[in-house]
């Protein structure tokens, strides 16, 4: 379990006031589950990642995952951000498998172990390949396969899918199902997107502007029925699917009118 409990960030401005980002959230995050986040622009949802990443200490409350509190970035959690951060002067299969090398792993294994992982989201033919020779949406199978290298217990993707074009964007949507089916590893996923914070969680939390809290939760099965039918069209055209997604943008709404308000 990843367990976020009563997490609340603040940050310093340039003018000494402080900002509250974060206020009392608080989520679990269990084996093969797919969390998504939905919000606005300064929400905190990037906050919340970044914080359970190791990537910022949180003011108040705490942040465990499997009963160990996350104080610093560690092997255990795999990151994937919308820029790829790959290497451009290190081949595909060096770039995945660049957290093996960290951790000591020999040459021949992390090898196999990129090549694998390559074969895994449908890149096996590229592992000499550089990153400028790839298109946005193969880089960032690159950058999905490192973080998988070191067989982390969480993935944590901020809006990993947020500059690639619409066609490309469902192709990774799927193949992230694919993915996540096959792995069982648990996901926390960061979007803008209700279409596609619908059709890849097993729960969808909401969160409000700043300071984010968490203002609704669905536990959902869409992602389920595609990973055992294969059929997304059939999922984003059903009254279900429609239903919900009118839901949460009135609950996002919402949240928006209540900002401008207290503005």
């Amino acid at each position: 379990m990843l367990r976020v409990h009563n997490a609340s960030v603040f940050f310093a401005a340039r003018s000494g006031a402080a900002v509250q980002a974060l206020d009392r959230v608080s989520l679990d995050i269990a084996e093969r589950s797919f969390v998504v986040a939905l919000g606005t622009s300064g929400c905190g949802k990037s906050t919340l990642l970044n914080a359970m990443a190791g990537f910022l200490p949180i003011s108040s409350g705490s942040i465990t995952l499997d009963g160990v509190a996350v104080g610093a970035p560690g092997a255990d959690r795999g990151v994937v951000f919308q820029k790829d951060t790959l290497l451009p002067w290190k081949s595909v299969r060096d770039n995945v498998a660049l957290g093996l090398k960290f951790a000591g792993v020999g040459r021949q294994e992390r090898d196999a172990r990129a090549l694998e992982l390559l074969g895994l989201v449908g890149l096996q033919d590229f592992s000499h390949a550089f990153p400028y020779e790839l298109s946005g949406g193969m880089r960032q199978r690159v950058g999905l396969a490192r973080a998988l290298a070191t067989d982390p217990k969480i993935l944590l993707m901020d809006e990993p899918f947020g500059a690639l074009d619409s066609m490309t964007r469902e192709q990774m949507q799927e193949l992230l199902v694919s993915v996540w089916a096959r792995t069982g590893k648990r996901i926390f996923f960061i979007t803008h997107s209700i279409e596609e914070a619908l059709f890849l969680g097993t729960k969808v939390i909401v969160m409000s502007p700043r300071p984010g809290r968490i203002v609704a939760e669905f536990d959902l099965d869409f992602v389920q029925q595609f990973a055992r039918d294969r059929d997304a069209r059939a999922i984003k055209t059903s009254p279900a699917f429609a239903e919900l997604r009118e839901e949460i943008r009135a609950i996002v709404h919402r949240a928006e009118n209540l900002e401008s308000d207290t503005v």
